[in-house]
């Protein structure tokens, strides 16, 4: 077993406070979004092999039948295939999706070919992998995904009619499919850029006038309300009205599959991934949107959004989703009790969100992990025990 040392990302909608207290360091000065573990190319943890301080992916690449076990590496191949993170959101992340298997493949390969460079701000597909991923709450935490359900957006296309964008309202009497929401969709993306700011001023005012009438809806406007501050003239101020709103209470969870529009909003989470960094962004953002490939990504059909139930086994809570890359449970003990891993599957991480423990694999190896800390268990270590005290999420395969 190895204790991790970890990449922490620094992007502009992260926070001061959130990631460095989990860590017991005082107040950043930048703004700290999301903590890494895993073997990510792009901000691998690091682990002490032979004396030595080593990235884990490049441990893992020598040695992967130890570290990931044969049927992950059947699977997979010889990478660790899920991320881990903690997130920490002050401010809402750009409106964005992720690709399917087949998609990411493709345009991979398509932008290979045109040889643009993978740190390119103009590249889109930066590896072969598709990207489904959960968000477990820590905190209370906001998100906007997926399109609204076909009865819901009738309210929200009463905000866009009478004023500019009138001519892309969906008209008829019929439900709303995934062919009018995607030609809404292209419409406001498409709009000249005084056109956008027009339309965004006359949405915004009459979610003003809405707010105060209670109901979803007024939620619903006060989002885009403080999107508007944030991102004043942004088309996605309007889009954001199009997706589901969804509050987490601390333990409850989101699954997210390939395909869906959404931005989190505000809170701070468990994410677990494939390990993945392709990502298309529709709004809210300063940076690269490809409007085209996006329209060909997004699964345009409306969406009734189901937080994922815990399934619980003692004092572990599993969050099952269909994505075979990853599987993230919680772990809750009192007063000094052990928890024993038996029956493993593949690699795992185990972070510790509050209190303290020590691990101990079948061979009498033991670390210590606190609060903000992780350790990676090889395969190859076998079963192991936690005895202490605290929360600890335990992510693995989803195999």
């Amino acid at each position: 077993m190895f204790s991790l040392e970890n990449r922490v990302q620094e992007y502009a909608w992260g926070s001061r406070e959130a990631i460095a207290t989990l860590l017991g360091q005082g107040p950043s000065d930048k703004p700290q979004a999301e903590l890494w573990m895993g073997a990510h190319p792009a901000a691998s943890s690091s682990i002490e092999l032979d004396g030595n301080r080593e990235r884990l992916i490049d441990a893992i690449a020598r040695s992967a039948d130890a570290f990931l076990g044969g049927p992950t590496v059947d699977r997979f191949g010889a990478r660790l295939p899920f991320l881990l993170k903690v997130l920490a959101a002050d401010q809402p992340l750009s409106l964005q999706a992720h690709p399917d298997e087949a998609q990411a493949r493709r345009g991979f390969d398509a932008e290979n070919a045109a040889g643009i460079p993978i740190d390119a701000p103009e590249r889109t597909y930066r590896d072969p992998h598709h990207k489904p991923e959960l968000i477990c709450a820590l905190t209370p935490f906001d998100a906007l995904c997926g399109f609204r359900p076909a009865a819901a957006l009738p309210e929200v296309f009463a905000l866009l009619s009478g004023g500019p964008a009138d001519a892309l309202v969906p008209r008829g009497a019929g439900p709303v499919d995934a062919a009018a929401v995607a030609r809404l969709f292209q419409g406001l993306l498409a709009l000249a850029p005084a056109a956008r700011r027009e339309v965004v001023s006359s949405v915004v005012e009459a979610c003003r006038a809405r707010a105060q009438a209670g109901g979803w809806l007024a939620r619903a406007c006060g989002w885009a309300l403080r999107l508007h501050e944030l991102y004043p003239g942004d088309i996605g101020v309007v889009i954001a009205l199009l997706l589901n709103d969804v509050h987490l209470e601390p333990g409850e969870a989101l699954y997210l599959p390939p395909r869906r529009l959404h931005a989190y909003v505000r809170g701070v989470g468990i994410e677990i991934m494939a390990s993945s960094d392709n990502v298309l962004r529709g709004g809210l953002t300063p940076k690269h949107v490809d409007v085209d490939e996006l329209v060909r990504v997004l699964d345009f059909s409306p969406w009734r959004v189901d937080p994922v139930v815990p399934r619980r086994v003692g004092a572990e809570l599993f969050y099952d989703t269909p994505a075979p890359e990853f599987l993230l449970s919680r772990i809750e003990l009192d007063a000094a009790s052990t928890w024993r891993a038996v029956d493993r599957r593949g690699p795992e991480i185990v972070l510790c969100t509050r209190g303290r423990a020590s691990l101990t694999d079948a061979r009498g190896v033991a670390r210590d992990l606190r609060q903000g800390g992780s350790i990676f268990v090889p395969f190859a270590s076998g079963s192991y025990a936690i005895e202490g005290e605290g929360q600890f999420f335990r992510a693995t395969v989803g195999l």
